[in-house]
């Protein structure tokens, strides 16, 4: 096929991916065998090469195994980014499992669903959550738990030293544990590093129930097959290799990895080019981040807007050196043009806009990693190997010309299967011929780039007129003493709606509601000024760092 956005990719940037056979975990092997003595993973001090991952991550499979975990099975992974994640992740696939990574900080409500859902009859779970996973046991299938804490990598010295000191006061809120269930460093002993011999067939076996839809408040577990993981690596890896060299990158993971563009976009891609990651538990802890970069000295920064903020509004930021940094990949949520030159005024660096969804594992499009071919503002071109249209919203048959304000609908071999369970929402977004709709309102230009416009859901309908938040939210963000800011629809006697902003101040500054509209009034129709401005000492987020309009939302109806 041939597409108008191929002439504006980065020269060399293939317009189709090539995807080599077996599984997602071949990826590791790989670079076990080309790279072993690189470090694969740096947590705290603790360095993990890949020739050590790569064993631990079989004895891992071995563990599984003996559990009596087979193809087919799902295992949950309650934790945050400590290594067990990712030996877990891969020992799991390694016997044809597939894995239900999941949000650590969820409540037992959310948790049961997720558990209830899969039918997990295994789940490994940090100690310090351990309670949560007791308050929901009798109500799932948990034949398994396995209890593991943040020092359990660590030299046994260091693993008393941690508990005994660093985490006294969290570990008395953590129960005994339950006579059956397995400490980590058990589970790991006495196993050989041969993982069981499991066929997969990468286009149909799952080997991720990526759970979605929190901000519908019905969470549904996408399907993703090797293949669509695979894929999506590849797809990345093709956009960013002109500027990567293999078996020499450091990444900074600060996204979690329970969540789909941590995983693919830090720990598979950074895998798959034999990459060091830098695994951050706490990226709220913007000081211990600085520093880290610092000394360690990271080349590529998969990223979310407000952390962006964080890092480069934080008092501190100036004595750290952040310039290893190459490069920064935003995606989750919209990164505002005003936080694009901040970062890079700061790092020296370059920081794209990506887009992507659980449902397409998760990246479909990005910038090029080009200042001169990049489009601020702009979601970027489809990826290789991805199709792109903007469809009617009424009538989802119809595609609508270049200019024209629609839904988003994509369509390529990262694309998932399917919900899980739930056939009837799976109608909804995927058609039998692989386009998925995203729920997401779009615009394509004549030459192929994509302008996201905002969520179907968030539109505000203001008498008669439509407000994308996103227009607002953009404007905000221009004015100086706006550090973060989220725009909603809120209930309105006589406009049926009206526009609501949550603005978070600047540390030390003030402001009026007066300020902020004669501030407004001056960018945007008279329709698109908030009315009402309420001043938050911060936005509620999703585990990724996405601001949650629902949340806001809610509060106006308490």
């Amino acid at each position: 096929m041939d597409r108008p956005w191929y002439k504006y990719y980065v020269p060399g940037t293939p317009k189709e991916i090539t995807l080599e056979e077996g599984p997602l975990w071949d990826q590791l092997d790989r670079s076990v065998k080309e790279y072993p003595d690189n470090v694969a993973l740096y947590f705290s001090g603790l360095e993990i090469t890949y020739r050590e991952l790569g064993e631990l991550v079989n004895r891992a499979a071995n563990a599984f195994t003996k559990l009596g975990v087979k193809k087919g099975d799902t295992v949950a992974l309650m934790l945050p980014n400590v290594p067990q994640f990712v030996i877990a992740y891969y020992g799991a696939l390694k016997c044809g499992a597939t894995i239900a990574p999941i949000n650590p900080l969820s409540m037992p409500k959310e948790l049961r669903i997720y558990l209830q859902d899969t039918g997990a009859k295994t789940i490994v779970v940090l100690n310090l959550f351990y309670k949560i996973v007791e308050a929901v046991r009798d109500e799932s299938s948990l034949e398994n738990v396995i209890v593991t804490a943040a020092w359990d990598m660590f030299g046994k010295v260091k693993q008393i030293l941690a508990e005994k000191l660093v985490y006294r006061k969290a570990m008395k809120s953590v129960p005994p544990m339950r006579e059956g269930d397995i400490a980590w460093n058990d589970f790991m002993a006495d196993t050989v590093p041969e993982p069981p011999d499991v066929k997969i067939d990468p286009d149909e076996d799952l080997a991720v129930y990526q759970f979605t839809g929190g901000t519908t408040g019905i969470p549904k577990a996408a399907m993703l097959t090797h293949n669509n993981l695979k894929a999506n690596c590849a797809q990345c890896a093709a956009w960013m290799e002109w500027m990567a060299e293999r078996g020499k990158e450091v990444f900074v993971g600060a996204l979690p990895l329970q969540h789909i563009f941590g995983q693919t976009v830090t720990m598979n891609l950074a895998i798959l080019w034999g990459a060091k990651i830098l695994l951050v538990v706490d990226p709220r802890d913007i000081k211990g981040l600085l520093k880290l970069i610092d000394k360690q000295k990271p080349s590529f920064f998969p990223i979310v807007a407000t952390l962006a903020i964080s890092i480069y509004s934080h008092p501190d930021t100036p004595k750290y050196d952040l310039t290893s940094l190459k490069m920064a990949i935003a995606g989750a949520m919209a990164l505002p043009v005003e936080v694009t030159r901040k970062w890079e005024e700061v790092t020296k660096s370059i920081i794209i806009e990506g887009y992507g969804l659980s449902e397409a594992s998760p990246v479909t499009h990005a910038n090029p990693l080009d200042k001169d071919l990049r489009r601020v503002g702009a979601i970027g071109l489809p990826m290789p190997s991805t199709d792109c249209r903007i469809v009617d919203l009424e009538d989802r048959s119809k595609v609508l010309p270049p200019g024209e304000v629609g839904e988003l609908s994509v369509k390529g071999p990262q694309v998932m299967k399917g919900y899980h369970n739930r056939p009837d929402e799976t109608a909804d977004v995927l058609t039998p011929d692989g386009w998925l709709f995203t729920g997401d309102i779009a615009k394509m230009d004549e030459e192929g780039w994509s302008y996201i416009v905002d969520r179907k859901k968030d539109l505000i309908n203001a008498s008669g007129y439509k407000v994308w938040p996103r227009d607002v939210e953009e404007v905000l963000f221009e004015h100086p003493k706006i550090r973060e800011a989220a725009v909603v629809g809120v209930p309105h006697e006589t406009r049926g709606e009206t526009v609501k902003a949550y603005v978070v101040l600047e540390p030390g500054e003030t402001a009026t509601l007066e300020e902020i509209r004669a501030f407004c009034k001056e960018k945007m129709a008279a329709y698109k000024v908030p009315t009402d401005v309420e001043f938050v000492e911060d936005l509620p987020k999703s585990a990724v760092g996405k601001v949650l309009r629902r949340e806001l939302r809610d509060r106006e109806k308490e």
